[in-house]
C-alpha cells in the first residue's frame, strides 16, 4: 500500500483521490517533494502540475492553477490535500485550445496568470 493518501479538489469538484508513494508540487517559493511521515506543512501552490510518483515512476499528474497543499502525517498514512483554485487531469485538456489561448494572450501585460495557466495546460495536456 502507498504511504500517501492524496486528494485534489477545486471549488467545482473532486479532481483526484488516490494513493502515491510521493507527491511533487511547485510552490510559489520552489518545488517540494512529500513522502510518508513528512512534517505538517501548508504551502501556496504555483501554476504547475502536481506529480504523483510510485516507486521511481511518475504515475500521474493533476494540473493546478494555484491554491494550497496541506500535509497531515498520521499513524496509518500521511494525507496530502490540495485545495486548488482550478484543477484538471491532463486527459481533460484540449491542447489545441490551450495553445490557441496562449498565443492570444502573449504580449498582454494584464494576462500573466491566464497565460501561465494556458501554457501549462498546452504542455501537459494529453487530449
Amino acid at each position: 500500500m502507498a504511504a500517501l493518501r492524496v486528494t485534489v479538489v477545486s471549488p467545482e469538484r473532486e479532481v483526484f483521490a488516490g494513493n502515491a508513494d510521493m507527491v511533487v508540487a511547485r510552490g510559489v517559493d520552489g518545488e517540494v517533494g512529500i513522502m510518508a511521515n513528512h512534517a505538517p506543512m501548508l504551502i501556496e501552490l504555483a501554476v504547475a502540475p502536481v506529480r504523483l510518483v510510485e516507486g521511481d515512476t511518475e504515475t500521474g499528474k493533476v494540473l493546478v492553477d494555484g491554491g494550497f497543499l496541506h500535509v497531515t502525517p498520521g499513524e496509518e498514512e500521511t494525507r496530502v490535500d490540495v485545495l486548488a483554485e482550478h484543477a484538471v487531469l491532463p486527459s481533460e485538456v484540449d491542447v489545441a485550445a490551450a495553445r490557441a489561448r496562449a498565443q492570444e494572450l502573449q504580449g498582454q501585460d494584464d494576462a500573466e496568470a491566464e497565460l501561465a495557466r494556458a501554457l501549462m495546460r498546452a504542455e501537459h495536456g494529453t487530449r
